[in-house]
């Protein structure tokens, strides 16, 4: 089943908005299409696109400044804090992530929004998956998770649901995740077909994209492992908010 924005609009009270976070770097020819479709998608919500550049030099930014609410050029330091950077800028309380590759679909943004009403993460998880290193992260990493597709970063999120700071580096966007889940976060998805990738990925070709993957999945298991006290931090400010309030 497929959502609309209307029931997104539903189901939430009227100051109730969604803020879109990009990263980019040289996606100047699929940049302006991304942000009408999501344009398109959310018209009647209270939204904003916000692009983070990582140093593009094809006139990326540009395009940016023109058509998203918010964008911000920094040092190239990749997906996963170019990632987090956004959503500490974002006004409202959905932060939904996407790729500014054309390869995520804004239309399912809508979907992503309203389960959040029973999760504090939602993943939109491709059906099939290219990689070996993303399908064996798929199985380990993702099932500890609780998604079949743990490096998608087509996610939806509850501001709170993320990450203050990073430790481990570039992990395509898969801290986030465990952190979320070692917070003791409720993590759901939806799936999706994904249409085919770009002939030359910017995380690389085969052999370098897979060993780029495998050294972040080892990164996101020692995080996993070493963050054991952060589900009781979390509970505990929420029961602390909870008696506050």
């Amino acid at each position: 089943m497929r959502y609309s924005s209307y029931a997104f609009m539903s189901c939430c009270p009227e100051d109730e908005g969604i803020s879109v976070v990009t990263t980019t770097w040289n996606e100047q020819e699929n940049l302006e299409e991304l942000i009408c479709r999501i344009r398109a998608t959310l018209k009647g919500i209270h939204h904003e696109v916000i692009v983070i550049d990582d140093s593009s030099t094809d006139g990326t930014l540009e395009v940016a400044k023109k058509l998203a609410d918010v964008a911000v050029s920094k040092p190239r330091e990749g997906q996963t804090k170019g990632l987090l950077y956004g959503a500490k800028l974002a006004k409202f309380p959905i932060i939904v992530t996407i790729d500014s590759d054309l390869e995520n679909s804004p239309e399912l943004i809508p979907e992503l929004a309203v389960k959040l009403r029973e999760y504090d993460l939602v993943v939109a998880s491709r059906k099939i998956l290219p990689r070996i290193s993303e399908r064996w992260a798929a199985k380990t990493l993702g099932k500890l998770c609780g998604t079949s597709d743990f490096y998608s970063n087509f996610r939806a999120y509850k501001k709170e649901a993320l990450a203050s700071h990073l430790q481990g580096g570039e992990t395509f966007g898969g801290e986030l995740i465990v952190v979320a889940k070692r917070r003791g976060c409720r993590i759901g998805e939806i799936q999706y077909e994904a249409p085919p990738r770009r002939k030359k990925p910017r995380i690389g070709g085969t052999i370098r994209a897979n060993w780029r993957i495998t050294v972040a999945s080892w990164k996101c298991f020692l995080i996993y492992l070493t963050s054991q006290q952060m589900k009781l931090s979390f509970n505990y400010h929420q029961a602390s908010f909870s008696a506050n309030s």
